[in-house]
């Protein structure tokens, strides 16, 4: 009869102990990844938020202009004297010179 109940108390506590090894590996993914993937894109969206006219900036695709007007999706960069783009605000990277937009370019 004492066989029985341990038994059935093993069992009772079996899945929690095989469930934890999962749950542990999730929080771990959240704080190492997901938290500072999160802080980062708050970040950006901040960024994109504040340009204004007269910011320098790096496009993801490597661009550096100066914005001459900014719209509500769209950034007009100045390239150089005679050359202008519109530039969708998602593809700015960050303003020039800013170390955290160039370690964002990096990996």
């Amino acid at each position: 009869m004492p066989f029985i109940l341990a038994q059935a108390a093993a069992e009772g506590a079996s899945p929690l102990i095989q469930l934890l090894p999962v749950l542990l590996i999730f929080a771990i993914f959240y704080f190492l990844l997901l938290a500072p993937m999160r802080k980062r894109q708050k970040a950006h969206q901040a960024l994109l938020g504040q340009l204004k006219r007269g910011d320098r900036v790096v496009t993801n695709g490597g661009l550096l202009g100066e914005i001459s007007a900014v719209e509500e999706k769209v950034v007009h960069l100045k390239l150089s004297d005679n050359v202008k783009v519109r530039v969708v605000k998602t593809a700015i990277a960050g303003l020039e010179g800013d170390p955290a937009a160039e370690e964002g370019n990096k990996g």
